[in-house]
């Protein structure tokens, strides 16, 4: 279940715990990396879109370098604009 913002706000204003259905091959993989860039877009783990923009790096190791992270920048603005 894909919860809005305002329904978010709400289950956590009432203490309640959201549940969502985890597609199988939708885990996000243990990097140090990814958790730092997912930071950098206003973002954590438990995000509803965490797994999205993880598809929607490509390959980590692709950015280790430093120039593939530079161009990386705009996205992650953009993102974390979006975030809130």
């Amino acid at each position: 279940m894909t919860w809005d913002a305002l329904q978010c706000a709400a289950l956590d204003a009432l203490g309640h715990v959201r549940y969502r259905t985890q597609l199988p091959g939708q885990t996000l993989p243990d990097d140090a990396l990814l958790d730092a860039l997912l930071r950098a877009a206003g973002r954590s783990r438990d995000a509803e879109d965490a797994f999205a923009i993880y598809r929607s790096l490509g390959e980590l190791r692709a950015l280790r370098d430093a120039q593939a992270k530079r161009a990386l920048w705009p996205t992650l603005r953009r993102l974390r604009a979006r975030a809130g």
